[in-house]
């Protein structure tokens, strides 16, 4: 159990039972519908019989005490993100629905054998299901290499084709050093090509500054300069080559929306889109267990502080955790249905890259 979880496990202690039940219906109000949730409506709703007057004292004591807060005068109360924070570290009930589940194994299942396809289908599945935007990484690809080659398309731009042994081939833009000619393209290519024997892109950077070392009267420095650089636009360095899926953007792009909200949506998909927090998004999967929320603020990924960010690794069939799936949404998520729904798929991508149980 986390620090932060120790804490509400101990607030929530510390309430009574009927402040549990306001708080409570408070929040799951909010979150089934949005809207400010009052007294009298959760005088009818209550388990015992309780006044209006006796909830909003205990509203009172909520907001004092930064659970809720009121966003109009005479209003009922919503969830502060404090608040939210606490429902889910220890109110939350989550449990996968049977329509979500075979709706996820459908798409999922579809697409056994090839991994591009399958984590297309997962995202596709993750933002049709829970109607947010989903989140893919996936692995980097370590099959062998086959050929490599260098395509001028400017003065300042050139392309990397990598075509690797299982038939996939991948493209990348980067930036050639200053003043490279075609034959020194050429050149580093052939050197490249000649160190290939079946190796990986981690196999290859591994061997390439020995050889460049040894064979370094054999290229000219711009060949050499061109190589380092190739490789290092293929390895995507601080991504190590894993690539970012999104799916369902239409989903939080609704034109009736609160134009912030959507500037700051779009302000996402900006970053989503230079991929910068690929590593982060990554590492805050590696470092816990299972799925992870973060809510409004503490979602500090893509510069989208308003939305909430839920995760989960999948692992290879060596335990390795070398992905991530994870759907973003408003902070109005409904939890209790998102939570199990993207562990379930991480729980089955892991197990449909792993093939069978050895």
């Amino acid at each position: 159990m986390t620090d932060q979880q120790s804490q509400s496990a101990r607030v929530l202690a510390e309430m009574t039972d009927r402040s549990r039940e306001v708080f409570r219906r408070v929040v799951e109000g909010y979150l089934g519908t949005g809207d400010p949730v009052g007294s009298r409506t959760l005088s009818r709703e209550m388990s015992a019989r309780v006044s209006a007057a006796t909830i909003r004292n205990v509203m009172q004591d909520l907001e004092f005490l930064g659970l809720l807060e009121a966003p109009h005068v005479s209003a009922g109360r919503i969830p502060t993100q404090a608040g939210l924070r606490m429902f889910v570290d220890g109110l939350l009930e989550a449990k996968l629905g049977d329509e979500d589940r075979d709706r996820i194994e459908a798409t999922v299942g579809a697409s056994a054998g090839e991994v591009d396809a399958l984590l297309g289908r997962v995202g596709e599945a993750l933002s049709g299901v829970t109607q947010g935007a989903s989140l893919v990484l996936a692995p980097k690809r370590e099959a062998p290499i086959k050929h490599i080659e260098f395509v001028q398309l400017a003065p300042d731009r050139a392309l990397c084709v990598l075509v690797f042994a299982d038939g996939h081939v991948e493209n990348r833009v980067f930036v050639p050093p200053p003043g490279q000619t075609p034959s020194a393209m050429r050149e580093a290519a052939n050197f490249l090509n000649a160190m290939l024997d079946g190796r990986t892109l981690g196999d290859l950077r591994g061997l390439m500054e020995g050889e460049i070392a040894r064979r370094r009267q054999e290229i000219d420095g711009l060949a050499h300069d061109l190589i380092g650089r190739g490789l290092a636009a293929w390895e995507n360095e601080g991504e190590a080559s894993e690539r970012l899926l999104v799916r369902g953007r239409s989903n939080l792009l609704d034109e009736g929306a609160d134009p912030t909200e959507l500037a700051r949506i779009r302000t996402l998909f900006d970053d989503l889109e230079r991929k910068r927090d690929i590593a982060e998004f990554i590492g805050l999967a590696e470092r816990g267990e299972g799925v992870r929320i973060f809510i409004g603020s503490e979602n500090k990924l893509f510069s989208l502080s308003g939305s909430s960010l839920v995760v989960s690794p999948y692992m290879d069939a060596d335990r390795r955790i070398v992905g991530a799936v994870g759907v973003i949404g408003p902070t109005r998520l409904n939890y209790g249905r998102i939570v199990p729904i993207v562990d379930y798929t991480a729980q089955l991508v892991g197990r449909m890259l792993s093939g069978p149980e050895r």
